[in-house]
């Protein structure tokens, strides 16, 4: 672990280079190569030093953190051609990604409460800093107080593990467990992941942030909900099973609420973040089914949100580039303007909807089943919350591809390389990985 951090310590020196934006690229992606073949995928922690370790869990999160940072300059080009504050923005990622791996990789549950609350503050400043409307302030606060707000009582609830225990880390805590210390580890997660009714600040953060922003807040911050919900599942589990019944009806219950709401924006951006709602309240649907499959199912279907989503936003960007409006009245006809991103809108709303041979199809497969198998009565939530995804995502396709073109678009515009490398990055991974999918199943 010590070699990753490491490598970002002596990342900063590059930034005093005048042109350090391709450079860094270049770093990170070279960063997530050398890693990926340095680790073997074992199903039991490895790399242990100094408290931070990780098992297969944490690196599939780490390597998904490389690769969207990775991607995320590559999207970002208007802030390196405008020379909008570029070091700075540059100083900015490379903290976020800092925090993320230390929060992945640490085996203390204090440590990771730290990292996970520090990787807040880099995500405001790229809200405040970056980010379009004044309204991102607000936007900016939502973020930070709902997380506060569920992250005093997990502080809490450590602080007496500790006292209780001895420990805080992972695999050795062992404590008695009550409704309240319940509650208290798992609210946090749940505001993050965003659990439905604590997802408020969600839409207005992905509105405002830049899509460098966006990308980085679907593609990783999510999953540090989901993460920490599987960490502490660790200890928590056998109480889990009397209470767990409470959680999974509002995620089953906010699924089909939110596939609704998706259906009435006029927003591309806002439609794209309630989505995720729906995809994140399946993961956490499939955490508290506490069987093997939910497990399984949930690892696989963070990953698959986090690269299609982040693709969704890009999409999304490369329009709000070219018309300066995020709307669906103006943002139509499409397929004649940039014909040759139809295919690209085709594919991922596609995947956005769990088509083969995307990993969002296997992952939803998984985690159906298990939630099937927890209570079959569940069949009418994931029936109505599957269609309703299907129905939303053909609604995007259609309504932006098709139809009558804004008056005030009277040219053509093909994107450029630099935009087709960027979505080829999130496409391939998203539909190949699953050939090798039996590596998610390793590590519990």
């Amino acid at each position: 672990m010590m070699k990753m951090i490491l490598y970002l310590i002596f990342m900063v020196p590059i930034l005093l280079f005048n042109n350090s934006w391709w450079i860094m690229s270049l770093s990170y992606m070279l960063a997530f190569f050398v890693f990926f073949n340095m680790f073997w995928f074992f199903p039991y922690f490895s790399m242990m030093s100094y408290s931070f370790g990780g098992d297969l869990l944490s690196f599939c999160m780490i390597f998904l953190s490389f690769w969207i940072i990775f991607l995320m300059l590559i999207a970002s080009g208007s802030v390196y051609e405008n020379g909008n504050y570029c070091n700075e923005f540059l100083l900015v990622i490379l903290f976020l990604l800092f925090f993320l791996i230390l929060s992945f990789s640490s085996l203390n549950l204090f440590m990771f409460y730290l990292f996970f609350e520090s990787s807040l503050i880099p995500t405001l400043l790229l809200i405040f800093g970056w980010g379009y409307q004044p309204e991102r302030l607000s936007a900016g606060f939502y973020l930070l107080f709902y997380t506060l707000f569920a992250s005093l009582p997990l502080l809490m609830g450590i602080f007496y593990i500790y006292n209780y225990s001895g420990t805080l880390f992972y695999f050795l805590i062992g404590v008695d467990m009550n409704f309240f210390l319940y509650y208290s580890l798992i609210l946090a997660f749940l505001i993050k992941s965003p659990i439905i009714f604590g997802h408020f600040w969600l839409p207005s953060a992905h509105v405002e942030a830049p899509i460098s922003g966006s990308m980085i807040l679907a593609g990783v911050l999510l999953k540090l909900g989901g993460y920490g919900l599987l960490r502490v599942m660790l200890f928590i589990y056998e109480f889990s099973i009397y209470y767990s019944f409470i959680i999974l009806g509002v995620s089953l219950y906010g699924m089909f609420l939110v596939g609704v709401l998706c259906l009435v924006q006029t927003d591309i951006k806002c439609l794209i973040a309630y989505s995720s709602v729906a995809h994140m309240g399946l993961v956490i649907c499939g955490v508290f089914t506490c069987n093997s499959w939910g497990l399984y199912g949930s690892l696989i279907m963070m990953i698959a949100h986090g690269l299609c989503s982040s693709c969704l936003f890009c999409l999304a960007n490369i329009l709000y580039e070219r018309t300066h409006s995020r709307s669906l009245v103006i943002n139509k006809g499409m397929i004649a303007f940039m014909p040759s991103l139809s295919i690209f809108w085709f594919l991922l709303c596609a995947n956005n909807m769990a088509s083969p041979p995307s990993l969002n199809l296997l992952g939803e497969i998984m985690l159906i089943n298990s939630v099937m198998s927890w209570s079959s009565l569940s069949v009418v939530f994931l029936m109505f919350s599957s269609f309703l995804s299907c129905c939303y995502s053909i609604y995007l396709y259609s309504i932006v591809q098709h139809g009558n073109m804004y008056s005030g678009l009277k040219s053509m515009s093909s994107g450029s390389f630099r935009e087709f490398l960027l979505l080829s990055f999130h496409w391939l991974p998203l539909n190949v990985l699953i050939l090798k999918s039996d590596i998610f199943v390793l590590w519990i």
